[in-house]
């Protein structure tokens, strides 16, 4: 459906139908959440959100640096697993980090 390719995410704020284009492949998937938490994250949940915040920050700080996006993408263009230049990084970037979110080796 026409409507559908288009689409990305929720329908509206009430519903709980997502939608997802790949971009490589132009297939659309839709996903239902069901039974969502109602409960407080734990600290170990709260945690793993504050490394991920700061490996998404990481991130961003190396993309927007022509030279190390340049790097980076030579070495993204030369493997076939990972689909996107953000999603390549975040690979990387992920065992820099401990659990708690710091640094290795700083």
């Amino acid at each position: 459906m026409a409507l559908i390719e288009s689409m990305s995410k929720k329908v509206c704020m009430h519903s709980n139908v997502y939608f997802r284009t790949n971009k490589q492949t132009g297939v659309t998937y839709s996903g239902k959440l069901c039974n969502p938490s109602t409960e407080e994250p734990s600290a170990a949940q709260i945690a793993a959100k504050a490394r991920f915040a700061k490996v998404v920050t990481a991130v961003r700080q190396i993309l927007s640096d022509p030279a190390e996006k340049a790097k980076l993408k030579a070495e993204f263009k030369s493997q076939h697993r990972i689909g996107s230049l953000f999603g390549y990084a975040m690979h990387k970037l992920n065992s820099d980090y401990d659990a708690e979110g710091n640094k290795i080796g700083d």
